[in-house]
């Protein structure tokens, strides 16, 4: 079974946990088994939010995980990007794991979002999801479709040559 991480810092931004439950869902849905690494204010959002699991199965505290994580734990690499600290923890995840990596970046001030955005690309070659976004998580959300939708392409492309040259 493929695995998934995502990653979540500061839930300051309401758009991020409606986004983390939406997202594992998608990724369950794909076939991932998906761990949600956050700090400890977001686990706690993440509990409110899916009390009885039914999405978030496997939260794990995003400083801890670190000290054990390994390249190959990981086929996907999902972060939500907001803050100065999360491109640090996702451009570190994306350092370790070197996997197929997927950056949400969102704010509501779009010089900052600009700024985030333009971190992530000078720091990793992940793919990158940006949108305005603060209450309202339908532009991104919209643009996760995307971007999910484009992985699942990718991923059955190449399951086909993989049949092809066999």
């Amino acid at each position: 079974m493929k695995k998934a991480i995502i990653l979540l810092g500061c839930p300051e931004s309401p758009s991020q946990t409606p986004l983390a439950v939406y997202a594992t869902n998608k990724l369950t849905g794909m076939g991932y088994k998906v761990d949600v690494a956050s700090t400890p204010s977001a686990k706690k959002l993440l509990e409110v939010s899916d009390p009885e699991e039914h999405y978030i199965k496997n939260k794990i505290d995003i400083e801890t995980c670190l000290d054990e994580l390994e390249e190959g734990d990981y086929d996907l690499l999902l972060g939500f990007v907001h803050k100065d600290a999360a491109v640090s923890y996702f451009v570190t995840f994306y350092h370790i794991l070197n996997t197929k990596s997927l950056a949400l970046v969102f704010h509501r001030d779009s010089e900052k979002l600009e700024y985030y955005g333009n971190s992530v690309i000078e720091n990793t070659n992940a793919d990158i999801v940006s949108a305005r976004a603060y209450h309202n998580p339908t532009p991104l959300r919209v643009r996760l479709d995307r971007a999910l939708d484009k992985l699942t392409k990718e991923d059955v492309t190449v399951k086909e040559k993989v049949e092809e040259d066999n």
